[in-house]
């Protein structure tokens, strides 16, 4: 009998990622939690699933040697990575028309987690991913990164890099490993609580006349996992709001 499968979100201590963690935990993945300062609620959400299910490491993927380690330790605790769900973020609400403020510091800070964060967790995965015949990574993008609209254009630049990431992976490192990615729109999580402006222009305009919550998120994320024949997509979850 094989070993449940293992499954590491980073980002996961609240939001889409403890969503995810949640959803895959419930189909039966053993499941790492990841964040790099909410390590109370990160610890929380484990001792809800229970150890034998859960573990929880605090790293910072931005940081090379953390994403390494966070890799190593999934690997160590469960014996093997059949998923990895680049999950972790950050953002800077900044107006579009606003240029001075989008200065190169927060370029570069954001292009930090969201995409080089991205890139050194899947690397470090790679070989262990690869080890299972059916990897499949799922990287959580931004409906930023396909349309010219998000909370700044530096953000908005980063989740497009993340999108074409995901295509170049999934050329390459098939048939072993899928890489999907799944572009959210507005999502109601603790990082945009204070979002109403733009909640309400979602609800006025988006066909489903809502905003989005994580499990709509994670449903798909699942879904991206399950599907054995599809790799470098980009799946947008946005309530129809593109369509507008």
């Amino acid at each position: 009998m094989s070993a449940p499968r293992a499954a590491l979100i980073t980002g996961s201590a609240s939001g889409i990622g403890a969503a995810v963690v949640r959803r895959l935990a419930g189909e039966g993945f053993r499941v790492v939690v990841n964040s790099v300062t909410s390590v109370g609620a990160g610890r929380a959400l484990v001792d809800e699933l229970g150890g034998d299910v859960a573990h929880y490491v605090q790293a910072d993927i931005a940081v090379l040697a953390d994403a390494q380690r966070l890799v190593a330790e999934t690997v160590e605790r469960f014996g093997q990575l059949d998923v990895l769900v680049n999950n972790a973020g950050t953002t800077q609400r900044i107006p579009h028309d606003d240029l001075e403020a989008a200065t190169p510091d927060v370029f570069r800070h954001l292009f930090d987690v969201n995409v080089v964060g991205a890139w050194q967790t899947t690397v470090a995965a790679m070989p262990h991913l690869k080890a299972t015949g059916a990897g499949s990574v799922v990287n959580v993008s931004s409906l930023a990164g396909v349309r010219a609209t998000g909370s700044s254009i530096p953000y908005a630049v980063s989740k497009a890099a993340l999108n074409h990431l995901t295509r170049l992976l999934a050329n390459v490192v098939g048939p072993e490993v899928r890489v999907n990615a799944v572009a959210p729109g507005l999502v109601d999580t603790p990082w945009t609580a204070d979002w109403d402006d733009i909640r309400t222009l979602v609800t006025a305009m988006a066909p489903a006349q809502r905003s989005g919550q994580p499990d709509d998120i994670a449903e798909v994320v699942l879904s991206l996992v399950r599907s054995a024949y599809v790799t470098g997509e980009v799946w947008v979850v946005d309530g129809g709001m593109h369509l507008r």
